[in-house]
């Protein structure tokens, strides 16, 4: 899982994207702000393009015109032919597979940063996929190490193998940050600045790559997706309670078989019945009760992860 590729090339197209969803407006109004000033994103040896996701939505200040952005980003959305009647979204998803990608290529941007907020209480979240593994565990250590005191962990979403759809997918490398807790559609000053910060130090991180630091190997915890719990429901598809306050705020923290996960409105508990320890995250967040979700469980699992070599002095160039 933490082997690095056979030849480390530097990233010289580096695209930050925020507003992906309309309505998680930390990325949104940075987005807005370094479209007209995007001198606070450029380093020496690599040029940021800082990227508007979803203009309609994050207009309309929600989360999606017609289907969530975020999971359009396959190959049959891609490849399949237009026609008038497609939902904003996939047209909007070509548009960024051809403006960033198109994807799976050679000619697709080396990496981008994809900014998102959420209502649940997981602080700074950095998402992975499993295949960018090895350059994301050294980055998300050099923010641990930019800010002590500060959790940033790190959440492997996809299973290895599987067809990835979300904005970074489009690119050679990238990930996703998510901070929060932040309401949909409220803008917070402190998770602004946060994000702003956050993200200085993660174009920091490419420069330092590109320029040839050698990074040394460490060990790290990492969360592993394994699924989602519905929230329980009535036979008609209501839901009959919500998450229990044991559990809520309480993402990246352990839950243990037998532990209140859920407190039904007639006021009994549900307790977790799994057969071992899980880290849910994403607890309670409001953009997943759509999708039945009222958590992820992962499973937290420790890393070694190799040093990542400097790069050769040829092998570097400006853009």
């Amino acid at each position: 899982m933490c082997s690095l590729p056979g030849s480390r090339e530097p990233m010289l197209r580096v695209a930050v994207t925020g507003g992906t969803h309309g309505n998680e407006m930390c990325g949104v109004y940075l987005a807005r702000y370094w479209l007209q000033s995007p001198g606070e994103l450029q380093r020496p040896s690599f040029s940021a393009m800082p990227v508007l996701a979803n203009p309609a939505a994050t207009a309309a200040c929600c989360r999606y015109m017609d289907r969530d952005l975020n999971r359009t980003f396959t190959l049959t959305f891609l490849g399949s032919t237009a026609t008038p009647d497609d939902p904003y979204e996939v047209k909007r998803a070509r548009e960024l597979n051809q403006l960033l990608g198109p994807k799976g290529t050679g000619q697709a941007f080396d990496f981008i940063l994809d900014l998102h907020n959420t209502t649940a209480n997981t602080g700074v979240c950095l998402i992975s996929e499993a295949s960018h593994s090895s350059f994301n565990l050294h980055l998300c250590h050099y923010l641990q190490l930019q800010n002590p005191g500060l959790p940033c962990r790190l959440l492997q979403y996809d299973a290895p193998g599987t067809e990835t759809y979300s904005v970074e997918s489009v690119s050679k490398n990238g990930i996703c940050l998510e901070l929060g807790p932040q309401p949909q559609g409220v803008l917070r000053a402190d998770l602004f600045s946060r994000m702003r910060t956050l993200v200085a130090s993660i174009l920091d991180f490419i420069e330092l790559f590109n320029q040839g630091m050698d990074f040394p190997a460490f060990e790290m915890d990492i969360y592993r997706n394994l699924g989602s719990v519905d929230f329980p429901r009535t036979t008609d598809g209501d839901l009959a309670g919500t998450v229990h306050p044991q559990l809520q705020d309480h993402d990246f923290e352990p839950l243990r078989p037998g532990e209140p996960i859920f407190k039904l409105f007639s006021g009994e508990d549900v307790l977790y019945a799994g057969d071992s320890i899980v880290y849910p995250v994403f607890v309670n967040e409001a953009a997943y009760y759509e999708k039945h979700v009222a958590f992820l469980k992962t499973e937290k699992i420790r890393v070694s992860v190799p040093a990542l070599p400097g790069l050769t002095p040829s092998s570097t160039q400006t853009p």
